[in-house]
């Protein structure tokens, strides 16, 4: 069976936690690119420019195949596996963490990072409000007016989502459809060969 269900955040949340005078002040982020990673780790360079380290971690994807993780300066492994270890023990995905650390003058050795960095890491997905989401697939059906019918009737049976609709010479409609249910729609819209589905790419 095609797993197309995932756990991610709804929206960024905060955590916090200090040790021997060092705070660690931590973001989590709902994040789908790459892209995104970059721009909110560049904000809270500047948000917190007189801080000693961003350490980061994030996951991308619905397979959750896709990550990375930064020590930003602190020793080998005692910071950004910490953080990345605990997006997987919460079973999410499309998720950023950024910890933020002001050093307090006592080093805390590798033992204590690795305590504070998940601690604070752990605090902010504590904080934040975990939701489910469908992973979705989107496809472009053309057709004549007299295939209206037949279309709008498939799509409705399989719950598609429509994004696009123009009607003018030729109709066109972009929908997302979830990624379990892709291929029988495709069929179910195949037995009429007046209408043509091709995946959208944007």
């Amino acid at each position: 069976m095609i797993k197309d269900l995932f756990n991610t955040i709804k929206n960024e949340s905060q955590g916090f936690f200090s040790d021997k005078g060092s705070k660690f002040i931590s973001y989590a982020f709902p994040v789908t690119s790459e892209e995104e990673v970059k721009e909110n780790i560049q904000f809270l360079k500047k948000k917190h420019h007189d801080a000693r380290h961003h350490v980061y971690a994030f996951i991308i994807g619905h397979e959750q195949d896709f990550y990375r993780a930064s020590d930003d300066g602190e020793p080998s492994n005692s910071s950004g596996m910490p953080v990345l270890g605990q997006i997987r023990s919460f079973g999410l995905t499309n998720v950023l963490i950024v910890v933020v650390r002001y050093f307090g003058g006592t080093k805390l050795g590798v033992p204590g990072l690795i305590n504070a960095y998940r601690t604070a890491a752990k605090d902010a997905l504590d904080n934040a409000e975990i939701i489910e989401e469908t992973v979705k697939t989107e496809f472009v059906v053309s057709f004549g007016y007299d295939e209206m019918s037949f279309v709008m009737k498939c799509l409705k049976d399989y719950d598609a989502l429509i994004k696009v609709q123009d009607f003018t010479e030729t109709c066109r409609i972009i929908f997302a459809i979830r990624l379990s249910l892709e291929e029988e729609i495709l069929k179910a819209i195949s037995q009429n060969h007046k209408v043509k589905t091709e995946k959208y790419n944007g």
